[in-house]
Parts: structure tokens; C-alpha cells; sequence
């Protein structure tokens, strides 16, 4: 998966992408992770051409207006991964969102416009439209909100870092408890340093935890990148 890309490619080539990345897979003993694949859909920045996308957008810009009936959808489809979970015995308490560019974003309207019982969600390389949907939710939020922890690499050339910095700042300032890492030199892409932050930021927020003297399963939906 190249740097450049913006689009969604399959679950199994992300993890695939994080492999190589880390030199190995991302591997938790207590921690299940699903990597589900964006379905294939006609991708307006791409002239209609079909693409494994999340969702549709009109450019790829954060001041234009979202394509939320798209994104609404996969919503529904992801939160039907998370209903699973929780009817396999998993806490909503006990599982995390996130994603790579569009995969990001993605997690960004799940955790915060639909599932704000969730453990935490995290973004690397993604941002919000100026007008999202997300910070009109938030504005009229009285819950308690999930953590969000995000990367950025300063070299971004597709996803602007100081798109995805503004989207931290509005997301601080509608009372989201946020971490915003900035990565010299790296472009749309993922590295390890960035990685071995994610993961030390995982196991922080899904500690062990000692339930009738065993180890509870807990989960990560982990959407890949755009």
C-alpha cells in the first residue's frame, strides 16, 4: 500500500501493511483485533471509478460539504461489528475505534456521533470537514465522551497535517480528552515510532482485567486506511 493512496483496500492488506511496518503483527494476549474491509463503491475524487472505500466524497478537501448518506451507512454496518462483540460478552467499556486516513474518520463519526460508550478512538493520518457532522453532534452533547488519541506526519502531501491538527483542536475545544502526535518528515503513511505509540496507548486504555481468575477478552474495530 502505497503512501500516496487514499482509499480503503481489505482489512487483511492493512494488517498486512502494519506487519511490515512493525517487522511483526500487532499482537495483544488479551486483546482481539478485527480488521473489516471497505466495501467497493463508485469514488467521486476518483471520476465514479469504482474503489474499496468507507464512504464517498466530493473532493478530497476538508472544506467541502460531507457525503453523509455514505457515511451514515457504513456507520450502521460498523456498529452491527460492535453489537456482535457485545453479544460475544464484550463490555462497550472494553472496546476501541479507530483507523488509517478515511478508516479514521470513519471512527471519528462512529465513536463520537454514535457510540460515545466506547473505550477510546484513535486516527492516524485523517481529519474532519469543517462543517462535519461530528462537531455538530458534539455541540450538543452532554455525555461523556471517548478518548481520542491521533497522528499526524508533517510531510502529509494528500491529508494536510494542519488538517488533521484543526480537527484536534475543534475536537479539544467541543470537550474531547485529546493527544495529538506530529511525526517530522512523514508522509501519508504509517511508521513505526507512530505505531509503538498506538500501541502503548492501547494497552493503557484496555488494561488487563482479573475476572473470576481469568483474563477478560477485549476487543479493537480497527477500520483500515482510505
Amino acid at each position: 500500500m502505497g503512501k500516496n493512496e487514499l482509499k480503503g483496500d481489505s482489512g487483511q492488506r492493512f494488517r498486512e501493511w502494519i506487519k511490515h511496518v512493525l517487522n511483526q503483527d500487532l499482537v495483544f494476549q488479551h486483546i482481539k483485533i478485527i480488521y473489516p474491509t471497505a466495501p467497493l463503491r463508485p469514488y467521486t475524487p476518483m471520476n465514479g471509478g469504482l474503489s474499496n472505500v468507507w464512504f464517498d466524497r466530493y473532493k478530497i478537501s476538508n472544506d467541502c460539504p460531507e457525503h453523509l448518506e455514505s457515511i451514515d451507512s457504513m456507520c450502521q454496518v460498523l456498529a452491527n461489528l460492535i453489537d456482535e462483540e457485545v453479544k460475544n460478552g464484550i463490555k462497550k467499556n472494553r472496546i476501541l475505534v479507530g483507523g488509517f486516513s478515511m478508516g479514521g474518520c470513519m471512527a471519528l463519526h462512529l465513536a463520537f456521533r454514535k457510540h460515545r460508550d466506547l473505550a477510546g478512538v484513535f486516527v492516524l493520518s485523517s481529519f474532519l470537514n469543517k462543517t462535519s457532522a461530528v462537531y455538530q453532534a458534539l455541540k450538543k452533547n452532554e455525555d461523556t465522551l471517548p478518548e481520542l488519541f491521533q497522528c499526524h506526519g508533517t510531510t502529509d502531501e494528500l491529508v494536510l497535517h494542519s488538517w488533521g491538527e484543526e480537527t484536534n483542536s475543534i475536537l479539544k475545544s467541543l470537550g474531547v480528552n485529546t493527544t495529538f502526535h506530529s511525526f517530522t518528515n512523514l508522509f501519508h503513511e504509517l511508521s513505526k515510532s507512530e505505531l509503538e505509540k498506538l500501541k502503548s496507548w492501547i494497552l493503557e486504555k484496555l488494561p488487563r482485567e482479573m475476572e473470576k481468575k481469568q483474563v477478560n477478552k477485549t476487543s479493537i474495530l480497527s477500520s483500515n486506511s482510505m
